[in-house]
This record gives C-alpha cells, sequence and structure tokens, in this order.
C-alpha cells in the first residue's frame, strides 16, 4: 500500500529541509472611509444650498431633517430611506393612487 505525500514535507518554515517557497497574489480592494461610515446615508438636500455650504462652510439640513456639512462622495453610500420616502411623496405622481 502506497502512502499518500506529506503535505508538510517542504514546510517554508522548517530551515532543515531546503524547502522552497510560493507566493500567492491577491487584489485587495479598499475603499476610504472614515470610522462610523457603515451607518451613514446620502440625504436629500436642495441643490443651491449645498453650492451655499461649498462655499460659506454652513451646514446644511436634509429632508429627513439631518443638519451637518457635507464633504464626502455621496455615491459612496446609501439613499437615506426616510428622505427618499418624503422626496417620493414631494413629486408629482409619488403617490399610488390611479388617476381617474
Amino acid at each position: 500500500m502506497t502512502m499518500p505525500p506529506d503535505p508538510f514535507a517542504n514546510d517554508p518554515l522548517d530551515a532543515g529541509t531546503g524547502g522552497s517557497t510560493a507566493t500567492i497574489e491577491r487584489e485587495e480592494l479598499r475603499q476610504e472611509v472614515e470610522p462610523g461610515d457603515a451607518e451613514r446615508f446620502s440625504h436629500y438636500v436642495r441643490k443651491e444650498k449645498i453650492m451655499e455650504s461649498a462655499f460659506t462652510g454652513e451646514p446644511v439640513i436634509a429632508l429627513c431633517g439631518k443638519v451637518w456639512t457635507p464633504g464626502r462622495d455621496p455615491e459612496k453610500f446609501p439613499v437615506c430611506p426616510e428622505c427618499k420616502e418624503i422626496y417620493n411623496g414631494l413629486r408629482p405622481g409619488g403617490d399610488d393612487k390611479p388617476k381617474d
């Protein structure tokens, strides 16, 4: 009966065996975020208010009531469900009632 090859025969940590080493390559995707970003959302604010905030540094108020100074790329975060619901209610045809 033949035994299977020893999986530890070329252990790179064993200096006495003269084993070889291999390099495993992997691609690491890292997104620049700050602590607490996991619970952040993109919020709906009037464009002119965002532009004004960019010039003055003053905070803005989102539809949901959140107050903050914009400074991050909103594409990195999901849309605030509360803002989205309010926005959809403001738009013409935002409700699901049938038209007569």
